[in-house]
């Protein structure tokens, strides 16, 4: 179980990491996009940094 926990830990990090480098070069992390903005970054990057994170804290809370 402390794999899994870190592995979504790691994962909100990486998404958080990819969120600061997005609001500065959109285009470099939505390449596959016709659009590139920063509200799609934060979108994308954000709401997975979000849910990774609180998957992260549920599984501390009831694993």
């Amino acid at each position: 179980m402390g794999n899994v926990r870190l592995f979504f830990l790691l994962m909100s990090l990486a998404s958080l990491l990819f969120l600061v480098a997005g609001l500065f070069r959109p285009w470099l992390l939505l390449w596959w996009e016709d659009v590139q903005n920063r509200r799609k970054v934060i979108k994308v990057y954000g709401t997975a940094a979000l849910v990774s994170y609180a998957v992260y804290w549920g599984l501390c809370f009831w694993g």
